[in-house]
Formats: C-alpha cells, structure tokens, sequence
C-alpha cells in the first residue's frame, strides 16, 4: 500500500479556498457513482504489460468500497482501458509520438477486446447490477471515446467516487475531467494506486487543492452510512 501523505500546506490551502475543512458534509448514495478505473489484469497481474504491483494491495479496499455503494443505493461503475484499431477518433499522438512501437505493440496486445489482460481482475467484486463500460483514453469523460457522461446524466448521478489504477494517469484524468463536467468529485487516497509514492501523493496534491475532496475508503464508508437510502 501508498505511503499517504498529504502535507499540511496543502490540507490548509485548500481549507481556506473552501471555508470550510470539508466539502461533502452530506452525500445522496442514490446520486453518486463509484467510477472502478482500468483494474485490469494487463495493469495487475505479475509481469502483466503495464505492471502496477501496488494495485494487487488495493482490491480489498476497492471491493469495500463498491460494496459499501451498492448496499447504500449507488452504482458501481468498472471502465475498462481499451485498444481500439478501428475507433472513428485515432488517438496517434499517444500511440504514435509520445508511445514507442515497442510499447504500441504491448498495449495493442494486452488491451484489445478479447485478450487475458483486457479483463477486469478476477478477484474483484463485480456483480450483475454493475455496470462494465469501455473506454479508448485515460480518462472515462472524452466525447466520443467512452459512453460514461451519458450513462451517469441518464441516472441522475451528480457525485463520482474514484478509485483504481494508475493514481496519476487515468484515475486522475477522469477525476479532472469529471469535475470541469460539474461532478462532485470523491478520490480514495487508499484505494487507487500507482508506480511510487512521489507520483501517488503529487495526484492527491492535486485533487485536494483543486479537484475534489481526498478521502480514505473508512471515512467515505461512514459517510454513505450517514446517509443510507431508506430500504
């Protein structure tokens, strides 16, 4: 697990641009959508193509969390990084300038629909009332890449949950671009996780001062247990 830290410049800065310590005094389940990012063998599994050891020691606290969601009335959301040879909008500059060939290759192996590593992990708790949802970019919210916006406007969702791998690459695209779409962001400091600490406590850095609110799965369970939907 991240060694987590959140320096107290950043705790107070943030306080002062809020006037408050907290944002989300209270959170409608009913409302809010727990968004499982790329927990995907190809980013698990030992000698996987993008390797992410430290996420193998977040499943527990992912499937706390999403069981925590359902039993309270939210969704559970698990997006999937995609490769897509055939998609209308070819992401080149990734694949093409900033990637390798070499690199190209292994996310076209590992990530295509279809390949072992494109599945989610199978230690996850992933259950029929779930939704599984694909996507072509870092981020869940691109037009035209993923179907994600659509499907939480449709159900009235207006808080995101965010938790999964890597911190600083697709967890944080999609808590960022989350909050410029006007959602009330949520991002687990102990349920998403990266290559280093450095890299992990600089997107917490980040999402507290500017993004959203950083919270341990511990206290966003208290939370949506303040505030269960009615049976």
């Amino acid at each position: 697990m991240h060694n987590i830290h959140l320096s107290p410049e950043i705790i107070e800065r943030s306080r002062q641009h809020r006037g408050r310590a907290c944002i989300f005094e209270s959170l409608d389940p009913r409302r809010t959508a727990h968004l499982i990012v790329d927990m995907q063998v190809g980013f698990l599994a030992p000698g996987a193509a993008v390797e992410i050891p430290l996420a193998r020691e977040i499943v527990d606290n992912v499937n706390r969390c999403s069981a925590k969601v359902r039993e309270t009335g939210g969704l559970n959301v698990f997006l999937r990084f995609t490769y897509d040879e055939d998609e209308p909008q070819s992401w080149s500059f990734w694949y093409d300038v900033i990637s390798s060939p070499q690199a190209k290759e292994r996310s076209r192996n590992a990530f295509t629909r279809g390949s072992p590593e494109f599945e989610l992990w199978p230690d996850l708790d992933v259950q029929p009332q779930d939704v599984v949802m694909d996507k072509t970019r870092f981020s869940g919210f691109v037009p035209g890449t993923c179907e994600l916006d659509a499907l939480l406007r449709e159900r009235g969702i207006d808080t995101v949950i965010v938790s999964g791998t890597m911190t600083n690459c697709c967890s944080e695209s999609t808590a960022r671009d989350a909050a410029q779409r006007n959602y009330q962001v949520i991002f687990l400091a102990d349920a998403n996780a990266t290559l280093t600490d450095e890299e992990h406590n600089a997107t917490l850095s980040n999402i507290q001062t500017l993004f959203g609110e950083v919270l341990t799965v511990g206290q966003l369970c208290e939370l949506l247990a303040r505030n269960e939907a009615p049976a």
